[in-house]
């Protein structure tokens, strides 16, 4: 045991030794080769510079030939996933299509619903779930042909049954829908070879327009009654054919607020949008969506004018304006101002320019007619600005029209963009010219279009119109339509300009058609059913990294900035180049 204790002792000394032998070996050549050394360095610094230099070069060129040929290959581009939240101005008490009237309601039908026609990218109609729309040399009859393979998003197939059953319920009186107007005359029925057979009752050139109605199901409604309809459980809770489905609603407060809830509808015939899902954030007030904006609560917005934009921090947000086919006019109410004399006093003394000085970057709208319309057509010219004259006129009828000395004028308009400050100045004119005039603002909706525009229940209207992918004058002058269902806001009757814009469906003739027009707008410029006052713009604010609308779209309605909304996405990612 001793024995073997002293040989472990010996074993342990030696090593010792060697180690501490390699120690002094090593310091005497760290001192001999680096430390010693050092003093060399100031002899050869120069040369150590350049290979510093040198090397420090190669780096940097490493590394910038690394992220180019990385940037050469790779590129970052959307994919599929994420939420898209687009706030709307505009309460949201139904989401059945047909009864649609707020921009929040607007916005959801396009969501949910489509349509047989819609417009296209260049801003003239187009098709949807029509395959084909064809017409015969009368333009009385129109043949449809659907795509293969439609589905509703409970996974019923959509027929032409379901086409036929929305034309009746839209022309049932006990519905009351928004879309009537359009199918009046019009009957639908299905052919020997399973196309749909449109026969209207007059000729128009028109009528693929028209078709831009959304398709209700018949397997869901077929039971339902026309006159409760509205408070059918459809209207909350819909089936839906467009690029997204109902998943659920969010009642934010009390005062009308809501989010609703859509995800993507994998039976869209265009395929399952890139969005897993889509949120309408439906505000009562634009001030609200300012604050969302500023907050980053939201994706995007098209509902703020020049004025709310000012108020949003553009930081991490882009702003696109694109013009829109619609026009906002001083409808005159003919059978309240039955006076010519007075209309065209208002028409010669009203300052337009101050009217329109609220505006940013708005055009001047003087005619139902926009030049983007319609090639070749001489516009006829204004009467000149004449306040003098037109007080004269104005103070004469006043003293025979007791009744307007003592009532002047109610002007009524929407609490929507730039139209309450628009009808106040244009109030101001009024009252400038010898008249009292009054401004009433209106909340948007099913109780405006009820009481206010169905009744009439003015004598001057500010309200913002469409005017479609073509120059159809029917709707707002055609004398049929002075009626409660109607869209003649100006009670406008002649008969004369009854013909013009009936027989201008007709004419396929496009030569023929202007002279039509022209002949229409000189009426429009000596009988004052209307002054135009601008051309809409829509401003899109959205987050400056999601990908919204194509800037090559041109818009006729603001919903048609969701024409592609299934390429719309919010969720990025870096993918190589094919070689």
């Amino acid at each position: 045991m001793k024995r073997n204790l002293s040989s472990g002792q010996k074993i342990v000394k030696k090593v010792t030794h060697l180690s501490k032998k390699a120690g002094e070996a090593t310091i005497e050549h760290v001192e001999e080769n680096i430390i010693d050394r050092f003093s060399h360095i100031r002899m050869v610094r120069l040369l150590i510079l350049e290979w510093a230099l040198l090397v420090a070069t190669i780096i940097i060129f490493a590394g910038i030939q690394a992220y180019w040929y990385t940037d050469s290959y790779a590129t970052e581009t959307y994919k599929d996933g994420g939420t898209y939240i687009e706030a709307t101005l505009g309460e949201v008490k139904t989401l059945n299509p047909l009864y649609a009237s707020t921009n929040s309601e607007k916005t959801i039908s396009k969501l949910l619903f489509a349509t047989l026609s819609t417009p296209d990218y260049s801003g003239h109609s187009g098709l949807y779930l029509a395959k084909s729309i064809t017409r015969d040399d009368s333009a009385k009859n129109w043949t449809v042909k659907l795509r293969d393979n439609l589905r509703w998003s409970d996974g019923q197939a959509l027929t032409n049954e379901d086409v036929v059953f929305t034309v009746n319920l839209i022309k049932n009186p006990l519905v009351k829908s928004n879309y009537d107007s359009n199918l009046a005359g019009v009957t639908v029925e299905e052919d020997e070879e399973k196309n749909l057979v449109f026969k209207l009752s007059n000729a128009n050139v028109y009528f693929e327009s028209a078709l831009d109605f959304p398709i209700l199901p018949k397997h869901i409604l077929e039971d339902a009654k026309p006159d409760l309809l509205l408070e059918h459980a459809f209207s909350m809770k819909p089936v839906s054919s467009g690029p997204f489905e109902y998943n659920h609603t969010q009642t934010i407060g009390n005062l009308g607020e809501k989010s609703i809830f859509l995800k993507a509808n994998p039976d869209y015939y265009k395929g399952t949008p890139k969005n897993d899902s889509f949120i309408v954030h439906a505000f009562v007030q634009s001030e609200d969506i300012i604050n969302a904006l500023n907050n980053g609560t939201i994706t995007g917005t098209a509902e703020l004018n020049a004025n709310d934009i000012e108020k949003v921090s553009l930081a991490n947000l882009a702003e696109r304006e694109t013009s829109l086919n619609y026009g906002t006019f001083a409808f005159i109410n003919i059978e309240r101002l039955d006076d010519k004399d007075l209309r065209k006093a208002l028409q010669q003394g009203i300052n337009m320019n101050n009217v329109r000085s609220v505006l940013h970057g708005e055009r001047a709208l003087n005619y139902p007619i926009l030049e983007s319309q319609v090639d070749n057509l001489e516009f006829p010219e204004l009467p000149k600005l004449d306040t003098n004259t037109a007080k004269k006129t104005i103070k004469d009828i006043l003293a025979k029209n007791d009744n307007l000395k003592k009532t002047g004028i109610n002007i009524v308009t929407v609490k929507s963009g730039y139209l309450p400050e628009v009808a106040e100045k244009l109030a101001e004119e009024i009252r400038s010219l010898g008249i009292d005039a009054v401004v009433t603002p209106y909340e948007q909706g099913r109780d405006f279009v009820l009481n206010v525009l169905s009744q009439r229940n003015y004598d001057i209207l500010v309200y913002e119109i469409g005017l479609g992918d073509t120059p159809d004058l029917f709707p707002y002058y055609h004398s049929t339509e002075a009626s409660q269902s109607g869209h003649n806001l100006s009670n406008y009757r002649n008969a004369i300009v009854s013909d013009l814009v009936l027989s201008s469906r007709s004419t396929t003739n496009e030569e023929l058609r202007n002279k039509k027009y022209e002949k229409f707008l000189n009426y429009f410029v000596d009988d004052v059913p209307a002054l135009g006052i601008y051309q809409t713009n829509m401003n899109y604010v959205s987050n400056k990294n999601v990908r919204t609308y194509s800037q090559e779209n041109h818009l006729v309605t603001a919903t048609d900035r969701l024409m592609d909304v299934e390429r719309w996405s919010v969720e990025k990612t870096t993918k190589n180049r094919t070689p």
